[in-house]
């Protein structure tokens, strides 16, 4: 057959080549540049019809990155478990018997173990020794209660992440979010429902306008965001330090760096009764995970934001301004960070603090990364890392562990993570893609029989 002609004569090639590009950038929006599984067919090639559907959806989850989330998070406790068993005196006083009475060395090893991982369990789920309902359900009140920043800001973090930018300005980011609501809540005096709307606006809007800096310098100079980020992070800091010790921000009659009681009115209405910590920002973590989900999957802007976080050149040549995106998503990624911010001063703290922000910035980055940057992996990570925070206080008292070891094992969490070909190897999971590689393409629509 001759080749394709266009009005003149000629070859036109155009239409073809415009189309396959846009299908290359979709498929490569659609998998974050490749952190993400691919689609389930490969553009421009018709797969054969699945015969078993149910063997198509195993085959997705054994070779999808969810479960080497998964696995990442039981290598990282096993390896927790094992470090708990070597600093137990117990343990460590028959391991100098080893060889004559092993049971004895392997036996309090596991009462070692099985002990702080009990109490943490019961720390942070439910406690199954309480005498009330209320009480039992408690230490999930406050898994949920910490999470609420962490999902927040690991939102921050994973947008910008879809976007190809490092937000590592979250700290920053959860400060001025919370200095611009604090100031809202103990400064002004409103009705209820309209005093925490307007907490709100000032904590989203101190949080876009820190993280809005960093995307506008990358935009116009091509400051790298990850410099620019962690010195905005230490700026905030010294802000908020500065304000409190100013009149406007002070508490009257106190020498210390801590603000005013914030208004009750400014304050998260209790999701429990008084008796729990939990508060409405829970709910509003929630609806941050949807609007993001609906932002990433479902809109135009979304689908901009994960074609320049693919790839820019790409981006640039199907007519999507990467300058444009680089602001947005830094304004919106630090909008969610300042909802942070707004969930400690208005849910938990009631003051503003040097201190308000905690380590919720940092640990966004993990939660971020544990979720795969997507908005449900980051919402169940967030609960996971509370989980931690809020259960590792109760192992320390009851078993004497250090709570460090909640640090460790978030720690080899991230270094699992950030080697998915390590735990592939160890498990033995195929990479993804590799049963769809074994499938013949059928004949494409016109080819040779």
């Amino acid at each position: 057959m001759s080749p394709e002609k266009s009005t003149t004569g000629g070859p036109a090639p155009d239409r073809k080549t415009s189309a396959a590009d846009e299908a290359r950038l979709e498929v490569a929006a659609e998998t974050a540049g490749g952190q993400l599984a691919p689609p389930a067919a490969a553009v421009g090639t018709t797969m054969t019809p699945e015969p078993d559907t149910r063997r198509g959806v195993l085959e997705r989850i054994v070779t999808g990155n969810g479960l080497v989330s998964v696995l990442a998070v039981l290598m990282a406790l096993i390896v927790g478990g094992v470090l708990i068993a070597l600093t137990n005196e117990e343990a460590t006083e028959a391991a100098g018997y080893l060889f004559n009475r092993p049971g004895d060395f392997f036996a309090a090893a596991w009462d070692a173990a099985a002990g702080a991982y009990y109490s943490l369990f019961q720390g942070s789920i439910i406690n199954l020794e309480a005498e009330t309902f209320s009480r039992a359900i408690y230490p999930l009140t406050q898994t949920l209660t910490t999470a609420t920043p962490l999902i927040c800001a690991g939102l921050g973090v994973a947008l910008a992440f879809r976007a190809g930018l490092f937000n590592i300005g979250a700290q920053g980011q959860i400060i001025m979010g919370a200095t611009l609501a604090a100031w809202v809540g103990f400064t002004w005096q409103l009705p209820a429902v309209l005093h925490i709307v307007l907490v709100i606006i000032a904590g989203l809007l101190g949080g876009a306008i820190w993280g809005g800096i960093a995307g506008l310098l990358k935009a116009r100079t091509g400051a790298h965001e990850v410099i620019v980020t962690i010195m905005l992070n230490y700026v905030a800091i010294q802000l908020v330090a500065f304000l409190l010790s100013t009149p406007g921000f002070q508490r009257e009659g106190s020498n210390n760096p801590i603000s005013p009681l914030l208004a009750d009115s400014a304050m998260f209405p209790k999701l429990f009764g008084a008796d729990f910590r939990l508060h409405w920002g829970f709910i509003l973590a929630i609806a941050a995970t949807v609007f993001v989900w609906w932002l990433l999957n479902r809109s135009t802007i979304g689908f901009e934001l994960r074609a320049v976080g693919a790839n820019p050149d790409a981006a640039r040549n199907a007519g999507i301004s990467t300058t444009k995106g680089y602001v947005v998503v830094m304004l919106i990624a630090g909008a969610l960070s300042g909802l942070a911010g707004v969930s400690q001063v208005s849910g938990t703290e009631r003051v503003l603090t040097t201190d308000v922000a905690a380590s919720f910035g940092f640990d966004a980055i993990t939660v971020a990364l544990l979720g795969r940057s997507t908005p449900w992996g980051t919402f169940a990570a967030g609960l996971l890392f509370g989980a931690f925070r809020a259960g590792g206080v109760a192992m320390q008292t009851n078993t004497g562990t250090s709570i460090d070891i909640v640090l460790v094992v978030q720690s080899l969490i991230v270094l699992f993570i950030a080697a998915p070909p390590l735990v592939r190897s160890l498990f033995r999971i195929p990479p993804p893609g590799a049963f769809r590689s074994t499938r013949k393409p059928a004949a494409a629509a016109g080819g040779a029989a």
